[in-house]
């Protein structure tokens, strides 16, 4: 077989499966057998045509787990063998610059990530660089590997914010993100820990969590008699609103930090009140993906079991059927990942 499938999403809102030839790696390249692809919010954003809309057509998906299928004959290949299973981290930077020296790989001026920038996991094979392929278990099943990238993102921003034992969380929506959020504060320690989201049934799926609130009156209310009056250490916003990052300036304590992780569309701003954020000396952090030891870590937890991913597993769509999955997405809020599988 010279041939392969690939979802190229030749304009917002449209796929085409197109036969492609399957690509050969280069010297220091990894051919995968993609075997699953998870449908990510960022993706849903490109479909809309809100978010890199100007590298169309491409073919999405950053989610992605799959087998080495070939390699090339380069030293970064050599560590690698034909058949294992294996996760990518799909961040390329430079390797030289600023930011790549200081291992700050997501602002490197020139990085590209898979399935955004260039094209990614929604097709049956993926030349990657070998070096950023992470071998996994033959015993994890795909459907909890593809999982490993979005829960990097997450072990990425509790770091980022420092969160520890006995911190008060907030976690502004209870989506996937949201979900995979309140389970890591769970295992890491932070307590307690309270998520909104106005979907009721959302909310109260969101394992771990001390207290799940979907009513946005009765929100500032169940954060202050947690916390002492206080307000949360740390309040986490996982949906891209901007009224609820202004929500999260009314729930953060003194000296207290708001983790900014949800994508807001391209023109909304955040109406930062400069003066209270001074006297109170909050602060405010983005952070945008998992990379390099965030992915490692996210592959650790998954493997050992500390995360529930059953409500992330059960949706799926074959590859021909991928126009379908993406415009039911909304129709199915049940579902809190939907994966794409390439069998």
């Amino acid at each position: 077989m010279d041939s392969m499938k690939a979802a190229v999403l030749v304009a917002p809102g449209r796929f085409v499966i197109e036969a492609r030839p399957i690509p050969r790696p280069g010297p220091d390249e990894a051919l995968l057998r993609i075997q699953r692809c998870g449908i990510c919010g960022t993706d849903l954003h490109i479909f809309r045509g809100r978010y890199s809309s100007e590298h169309l057509p491409m073919v999405p998906g950053h989610e992605f787990t799959g087998t080495v299928a070939a390699l090339g004959s380069g030293p970064a290949a050599a560590r690698l063998r034909i058949g294992q299973k294996a996760v990518v981290d799909t961040n390329i930077g430079c390797g030289s610059c600023y930011w790549c020296r200081r291992n700050e790989i997501l602002n490197c001026p020139t990085m590209r990530q898979m399935g955004i920038h260039a094209d990614g996991g929604f097709a049956e094979y993926l030349v990657v660089p070998a070096r950023l392929v992470i071998p996994a278990p033959d015993d994890v099943p795909d459907a909890v590997l593809a999982l490993t990238e979005p829960l990097a993102c997450v072990v990425r921003a509790a770091r980022k914010a420092r969160i520890s034992f006995g911190q008060s969380v907030v976690v502004l929506g209870a989506g996937p993100i949201g979900n995979l959020h309140v389970q890591l504060l769970r295992t890491i320690g932070a307590a307690p820990i309270i998520v909104f989201d106005t979907a009721a049934g959302r909310a109260a799926q969101a394992v771990g969590a001390d207290h799940a609130v979907s009513d946005p009156a009765a929100l500032h209310g169940v954060v202050m008699a947690a916390t002492g009056g206080r307000g949360a250490d740390v309040v986490i916003e996982s949906v891209g609103s901007a009224a609820l990052y202004r929500r999260a300036q009314t729930l953060v304590r003194n000296g207290g930090h708001i983790a900014a992780f949800g994508l807001t569309g391209p023109d909304e701003a955040l109406e930062l009140d400069i003066l209270t954020t001074v006297l109170r000396e909050n602060s405010v952090k983005g952070s945008v993906a998992g990379m390099g030891e965030n992915m490692h870590d996210a592959l650790t937890l998954l493997m050992h079991g500390r995360i529930d991913t059953d409500l992330f597993t059960r949706a799926a769509f074959r590859l021909d059927d991928i126009q379908e999955a993406f415009d039911s997405f909304a129709d199915r809020p049940d579902d809190l990942k939907t994966q794409i599988v390439m069998d």
